[in-house]
C-alpha cells in the first residue's frame, strides 16, 4: 500500500492525440473531467458553437473541420436535421409532390430544440430523435446522447429563434455562392433522400431559395463569425479553433484550481465529523471480522483473496437490499393459509460497477437478484491533475425509473464515486433511488459523497480513519483490483485502468 503510484502505459504524450482512430468511427481515449463542485452541482456548461448557413452551405463540413482542429474529447455535433416535425397524412402528400415548405421555420419543434440543447449545456443525457427523409417521420428509437464539454449545432434556422440564440457561445454563418449550394443539394436529395431532379428543382425554386433571402441570409448579422467558401476555409477555422481552445482553457483553469480547493475543504471540514446518516456499516459479526482478517492479510494468496472477497461481496449486497422500498402483501400457502409477506416496492433495480474493481461484484448482485440490468462506468485517475475522468459509460435505457445499486470495491476520497453519482443524476436517476455499495471506505470519501448528494444511502462493510499520501485506506486492503486480477506484481500499468478513487 506504501509503493509509489506507477504511470500508466495507456497516458498520453503531449504530441499525440487523445483519440483512436477506426474506419468507422473515433473513439477519444482522453477523459472528461468534473463538470461538478464539491455539492455534486453543475459547476460548468458545454461550450455550445452554432453553425447557421443555407441549405447544402457546407456546415457539417466546417463542423467536422472544427472537431478536427480542436482534438479535445467529449464534442457532440447536434444537427437541426433530427429536430423537423412529423409529418400528418396530408403534409406527406404534400412533401411527396415536392409541395411542403421544409425551408420555413414552422418546419421544426423548436421547443424540443431548445429544451435538448438547454439540457445537453447542464450536462445531462438526453434523447435525439432520428428523422427519416425517406417517410418524413420520426423514427421509433432515438439516440442517447451524453457528456459534451463542447457541442457544435448545425442548421438552416440556427439563429432563427431568440431563446435559441441566448443558449450560444459562439455564432458562425457559413457563406457559400447559391450556384454551389443548388448543385450540393441536387446530388445530397438524389443520392442520399432518394428524390428525383426535377422535384429536387422544383423544391429549391419554390421554397428554398425564397426562406434563404426571407430568414436564413438576414441572420448573418448576428453571427461572431462568417466563413465564406465553407469548409475550405482554413483560416477562418483556425481562427474559430484558437478562440475555443482559449476559452475552454480560461475554464478549465478555473475548474482546476476549485478542485484543489474542494479536496482540501472536505478533509479538514470532515476532522472529528460524526459519520453521516445515510451511512450503514454491515455490523461487524464474529463471521464479517474473520473475512476482514482475510482479505486484509498481505499474506492471503489471491484464490483465498477472490474466494473470501466473493463470501463478504453477498453479504454486503444482501444487506443493501433491506434498504430498497417494499411492500406489504398477502400470499397462499400450498397448505391454504394465508402468509403476509414483503415484496419489492419500485419499477426496475439496476446494478451499475465502477470499472475495473466495481465489476467483481456483479456476480453477487446477479446471484441475488433475477434478471437485474447491468451497467458500467469507467473513471480512471489523472496522473497530473489528480482529478477522476470519465471515459467510458454505458447504461441501460430508462434507468431514470430504477433503483440503482452503485458498486465500487474501495471508496478512498470518494472522487471516483462522486462522478459516478453524478453521472446517474445526469441520466435522471433520483437521488434518493441510488445505494453505494462498497467493501471498504474512508471516512473521507464517507463525508465527501454524503456532503455532496445527501440523499444517498451509503453501504460499507468497514469504514477506515485516514488515507496515505498516495490516497490508499489506512489500514487498509491494498489495490483491490490488483489483488483480485493479479496485476499486482507488475512493474507498471497494464491495460488495465488505473485505480479509481
Amino acid at each position: 500500500a506504501g509503493a509509489p503510484r506507477r504511470k500508466s502505459t495507456t497516458s498520453l504524450s503531449t504530441t499525440e492525440p487523445p483519440l483512436l482512430r477506426t474506419s468507422t468511427r473515433t473513439i477519444y481515449t482522453a477523459g472528461r473531467p468534473p463538470w461538478y463542485d464539491e455539492h455534486g452541482a453543475q459547476s460548468k456548461e458545454a461550450f455550445a458553437i452554432g453553425l447557421c448557413g443555407g441549405s447544402a452551405s457546407g456546415k457539417t463540413t466546417v463542423a467536422n473541420k472544427i472537431i478536427e482542429a480542436l482534438d479535445v474529447p467529449w464534442v457532440v455535433l447536434l444537427s437541426m436535421d433530427a429536430f423537423y416535425k412529423d409529418l400528418s397524412s396530408e403534409e406527406q402528400a404534400m412533401a411527396a409532390n415536392n409541395d411542403y415548405n421544409f425551408d420555413h421555420p414552422g418546419a421544426f419543434d423548436f421547443e424540443l430544440l431548445v429544451a435538448t440543447l438547454r439540457k445537453l449545456k447542464q450536462g445531462k443525457s438526453v434523447k435525439i430523435p432520428v428523422y427519416d427523409f425517406t417517410t418524413h417521420r420520426r423514427q421509433k428509437d432515438w439516440k442517447n446522447v451524453y457528456g459534451a464539454s463542447v457541442i457544435i449545432f448545425e442548421g438552416i434556422m440556427s439563429f432563427a429563434d431568440k431563446e435559441l440564440l441566448q443558449l450560444l457561445d459562439m455564432k458562425i454563418f457559413v457563406d457559400t455562392d447559391s450556384d454551389i449550394r443548388l448543385v450540393r443539394r441536387l446530388r445530397r436529395d438524389i443520392t442520399e433522400r432518394g428524390r428525383d431532379i426535377e422535384g429536387v428543382i422544383k423544391q429549391y425554386n419554390k421554397f428554398v431559395k425564397p426562406a434563404f433571402e426571407q430568414y436564413i441570409e438576414p441572420t448573418m448579422r448576428l453571427a461572431d463569425i462568417v466563413v465564406p467558401r465553407g469548409g475550405g476555409n482554413m483560416v477562418a477555422i483556425d481562427l474559430i479553433v484558437q478562440h475555443v481552445h482559449s476559452q475552454l482553457e480560461e475554464v478549465n483553469t478555473d475548474c482546476t484550481k476549485e478542485g484543489g480547493a474542494i479536496m482540501a475543504l472536505l478533509a479538514s471540514a470532515q476532522q472529528n465529523q460524526p459519520l453521516p446518516q445515510t451511512l450503514n456499516v454491515l455490523e461487524s459479526t464474529p463471521q464479517v471480522r474473520g473475512l476482514h482478517t482475510i482479505i486484509r492479510n498481505k499474506e492471503t494468496s489471491r484464490d483465498e483473496f477472490i474466494f473470501y472477497s466473493k463470501r463478504l461481496m453477498r453479504l454486503l449486497i444482501e444487506h443493501a437490499l433491506t434498504f430498497l422500498p417494499s411492500q406489504s402483501c398477502v400470499v397462499q400457502t400450498p397448505q391454504g393459509q394465508e402468509y403476509e409477506g414483503r415484496s419489492y416496492n419500485g419499477k426496475g433495480i439496476t446494478g451499475v460497477s465502477v470499472l475495473r474493481a466495481g465489476e467483481t461484484m456483479e456476480p453477487a448482485l446477479r446471484a441475488v437478484c433475477k434478471d437485474v440490468r447491468i451497467g458500467k462506468i469507467l473513471i480512471q485517475t489523472n496522473l497530473d491533475s489528480g482529478e477522476p475522468e470519465l471515459h467510458y459509460l454505458r447504461l441501460p435505457k430508462d434507468i431514470s425509473e430504477d433503483h440503482v445499486i452503485l458498486m465500487d470495491s474501495t471508496v478512498s476520497t470518494g472522487a471516483a464515486a462522486m462522478m459516478a453519482v453524478r453521472v446517474l443524476l445526469d441520466h435522471e436517476v433520483q437521488e434518493d433511488q441510488i445505494v453505494l455499495v462498497s467493501l471498504l471506505m474512508a471516512e473521507l470519501g464517507v463525508h465527501s459523497v454524503a456532503y455532496a448528494f445527501p440523499k444517498v444511502k451509503i453501504i460499507t462493510t468497514a469504514v477506515d480513519k485516514s488515507l496515505d499520501d498516495f490516497l490508499h485506506v489506512i489500514p487498509g486492503i491494498g489495490d483491490f483490483g490488483d489483488r483480485y486480477f493479479g496485476t499486482d506484481g507488475s512493474d507498471s500499468w497494464s491495460d488495465e485502468e488505473q485505480p479509481s478513487y
